[in-house]
């Protein structure tokens, strides 16, 4: 049974055409009843009428306006050649339907105003002599209910279609608007891993350069220094190497599987390893913490990190051999403060902002983004004096 369902929901002339054959069968049959009960002779237009009717029937779906008009033009033939109603005017009542359900809007309302007159028309032209003025009155009212509920019920089924095809639409572009949203977070995410390599590279190669330049310096003259230095080199490459095995893992689509030995985000806490390992690689750093220290948010810890990082790998690229910097981290009731200055000669302030080598581009431009992302604020520029400083405000809860 499913198959041949199937099969008639794919092939609708046939099964169209297949009741048209029944309906001329019927209607042939009723006429020569009528004939023989009456004992007239049969008309000569009442089969091409009765055949037309029912290819009304069988192209109903393939070309429904054509077949109104069609069957607005044997309606008139009927009333002009005297070819009384028979079984096959049956078509009419489908047609309006169809039409309704499926042609175009002003065939529809023509195939509205057909079937409330046609009743009428009939009634006119053949009134039965031995019924009441009241009688014909009902029998067209009784006639022409059909045809109303006929295009009711099509009209119906056409509003419902195009609310059917108005939620396809809707979730075909929801689901366009989430494929755009996925492919615009994984840019975002790819960009904030790039900014997250910056930080890693920039700083641990900092620190590896500065110490392998010392101990080159005392690689005679004090082998243990150097040898020190070299430990330090060792260890911060073994940081980094994780750290960008890490991040480049998360760029591999395709791969969930973890790769390596991968550390987790950095957070508040691991400032001052951070900034143990400046003084290692020979950058004075004055630390302070005011406040009472408690957890925070991922993402502010993460970004505090990241500024303090990006803030001293700057001042021992552009600080000088005598620069010094001070770090500051203020615990406050509604956020985190970070203050990181330093007295070295500096670079232009141009120069973070617009870009140049090494990546100095990524500078505060990438602290700015890292601190919007969080609602916070960054104020950063050359102190009075020489150095520089940068302050910013991180809150616990975003900016709306």
């Amino acid at each position: 049974m499913q198959r041949l369902y199937d099969f008639l929901r794919r092939h609708p002339t046939w099964v169209d055409g297949f009741w048209a054959v029944v309906l001329f069968g019927i209607s042939v049959a009723s006429e020569v009843t009528r004939q023989e009960s009456a004992g007239t002779d049969s008309q000569a237009a009442i089969i091409p009428v009765t055949l037309l009717l029912g290819l009304v029937v069988a192209l109903r779906r393939r070309m429904p306006e054509r077949m109104l008009l069609l069957t607005a033009a044997l309606g008139v033939a009927q009333l002009v050649l005297d070819v009384e109603t028979t079984p096959a005017d049956f078509a009419m009542l489908v047609i309006v339907y169809t039409v309704a359900a499926t042609g175009a809007r002003w065939a529809s309302w023509l195939a509205l105003a057909m079937g409330l007159v046609a009743a009428s028309l009939a009634q006119l032209r053949w009134p039965n002599g031995e019924t009441s003025a009241a009688g014909n009155v009902a029998i067209v009212v009784f006639q022409t209910v059909p045809f109303a509920l006929a295009w009711v019920l099509g009209d119906s089924i056409r509003t419902r279609r195009a609310y059917f095809a108005q939620l396809e639409e809707r979730a075909a572009r929801l689901e366009t608007e989430r494929e755009a949203q996925a492919k615009v977070a994984v840019a975002a995410e790819r960009a904030r891993i790039a900014r997250e390599l910056h930080d890693v590279v920039a700083h641990n190669v900092s620190v590896m350069v500065v110490q392998a330049d010392g101990a080159a310096y005392v690689l005679d003259a004090a082998p243990d220094q150097a040898k020190k230095a070299l430990e330090t080199i060792s260890s911060t490459g073994r940081q980094a190497l994780a750290e960008m095995r890490r991040l480049l893992g998360v760029l591999r689509t395709g791969e969930h599987k973890e790769v390596g030995e991968y550390v987790p985000q950095p957070d508040v806490q691991q400032i001052e390893d951070l900034v143990e390992q400046c003084r290692t690689s020979g950058l004075p750093v004055d630390f302070k913490v005011e406040g009472t220290p408690r957890p925070l948010p991922s993402g502010v810890e993460l970004t505090a990190y990241r500024i303090v990082q990006e803030a001293l790998t700057n001042t021992r690229k552009h600080g000088g051999p005598n620069a010094g910097a001070s770090v500051r981290l203020v615990y406050f009731d509604d956020g985190l403060g970070l203050l990181v200055e330093d007295d070295g000669k500096g670079a232009p302030h141009e120069l973070y902002e617009e870009g140049g080598a090494d990546g100095r581009g990524h500078g505060l431009i990438g602290m700015r983004e890292r601190v919007g992302m969080v609602g916070g604020t960054l104020d950063a520029g050359p102190r009075p004096g020489g150095g520089f400083r940068i302050s910013a405000l991180l809150p616990l809860k975003p900016a709306h």
